[in-house]
């Protein structure tokens, strides 16, 4: 007895010994990666704070890729718990109900009113998350926030995610849950002639996808307005200025979102390091979309920095057959006709300096301007990709934060 005694306890400190060499090695590799492999600009205010985040969120994706090699679960799964957080409390400003919009389900934040009160104006949410992540409890204090400072009902959609649910269910779900709230505003204390429709990321591009649709619906109110914040838009084009100069700025590297974008897009793993070099994409599609989608499009001070002219990579016929429907203005919105654009509404873009996606909202403000489309830009010289995400966190908010909800709530209060 006295024997196995020894011996379970020289195997129990064995394992923990093991336990915690790996620990170690994770870390030392998470720091050896961040710091060699990624870069924090000076114009990013509080940059330091923004290395520690990026440090955390490095550590989460390589213990979720772990326990998928281990049989526990999907890696997906502890990326989508990681980023919806922790549950909020009731607010008592707000109620907070959970519905379905034409059987998609949704979550409706209405600011609490007097009876016989004025309907109120509606801002429908779409989450970023390439289509893979996110849900309205990660955007809780987002929405929260708008509700609150705007006085608006806001409706977060939850839209099924890939890959469990192939591309495009995510848009038709969404335009799903649009069209019945066009549709029955009133009904949920809204004025239908005063609804906004935005999004982040992933989201604002489905937003500009739907949209191509509903402006040809004579059976439904137009939305009065878009929200779009840094906005991925299209593509073809993984070498504008911005993906050059932010490929390695946190929190949105260029390989990962090509791969995650990809993945959304066809269900399945394609070749990252052809697609970055523009492979996918044959000639004549260039040169057909030069005159929407090119760096010489880009204004001057935002090209000077670290730009140098792109060779494209020799054109693979396969990777172009695994990604057709990228050149689909439904995925790529930027790719829209003209007789299409005109008939968006007034149009709140905002982009950020250190950001992939900032030319894809640089070349879109350049689109709807030239067709008779009001645009009000806002920039945020240090922000970085989801930086309005962070709405509501205290010390893990940037500076640049509330600048760009305030320019969000400034809009929306206009009409």
């Amino acid at each position: 007895m006295e024997v196995e005694g020894t011996l379970s306890q020289a195997l129990g400190m064995l394992a923990f010994h093991f336990s915690v060499s790996v620990v170690l090695l994770l870390l030392g590799w998470t720091f050896y990666y961040d710091f060699t492999r990624t870069r924090i600009p000076t114009g990013i205010t509080q940059g330091a704070k923004l290395r520690l985040m990026n440090l955390a969120m490095s550590l989460v994706l390589r213990l979720a890729l772990i326990l998928e090699k281990l049989g526990i679960c999907h890696k997906y799964v502890v990326w989508r718990q990681i980023m919806n957080g922790i549950p909020l409390g009731r607010d008592p400003d707000l109620t907070i109900q959970e519905m379905l919009f034409d059987a998609v389900p949704v979550r409706v934040y209405g600011p609490r009113r007097a009876a016989g009160a004025e309907p109120r104006r509606g801002l429908v949410w779409v989450h970023g998350g390439m289509g893979l992540f996110g849900s309205p409890r990660a955007y809780e204090r987002f929405c929260r926030f708008i509700a609150r400072e705007s006085d608006t009902v806001v409706v977060c959609i939850r839209y099924p995610l890939a890959p469990e649910h192939p591309y495009p269910a995510q848009q038709l779900s969404c335009y799903a849950a649009v069209s019945h709230f066009l549709k029955n505003a009133g009904g949920y204390g809204v004025n239908p002639q005063r609804i906004v429709l935005g999004g982040d990321s992933s989201g604002a591009a489905i937003v500009a996808a739907i949209s191509q649709q509903l402006v040809m619906r004579t059976d439904l109110p137009r939305a009065r307005s878009h929200v779009l914040l840094y906005p991925f838009l299209q593509a073809l084009d993984f070498n504008l200025p911005s993906y050059q100069q932010n490929h390695s700025v946190p929190i949105l590297f260029k390989k990962r979102v090509i791969r995650l974008g990809m993945l959304y897009l066809t269900g399945r793993n394609v070749n990252v390091n052809e697609i970055t070099g523009n492979a996918h994409v044959p000639q004549e599609l260039r040169a057909k979309y030069r005159k929407w989608i090119s760096a010489e499009l880009i204004p001057e001070e935002f090209r000077v920095l670290a730009h140098e002219p792109f060779v494209p990579a020799p054109f693979s016929e396969d990777l172009y057959q695994a990604c057709q429907r990228a050149f689909e203005p439904t995925f790529s919105p930027l790719l829209a006709e003209d007789a299409v654009i005109q008939h968006f509404p007034e149009t709140l873009l905002l982009t950020c300096e250190y950001d992939i996606f900032r030319d894809d909202g640089l070349l879109y403000k350049k689109r709807l301007e030239e067709n008779g489309v009001p645009v009000t830009w806002h920039h945020l010289k240090d922000g970085f990709h989801g930086i309005c995400l962070l709405t509501d966190l205290g010390a893990l908010e940037f500076p640049s934060t509330r600048k760009g909800m305030k320019s969000i709530i400034q809009f929306l209060q206009q009409f």
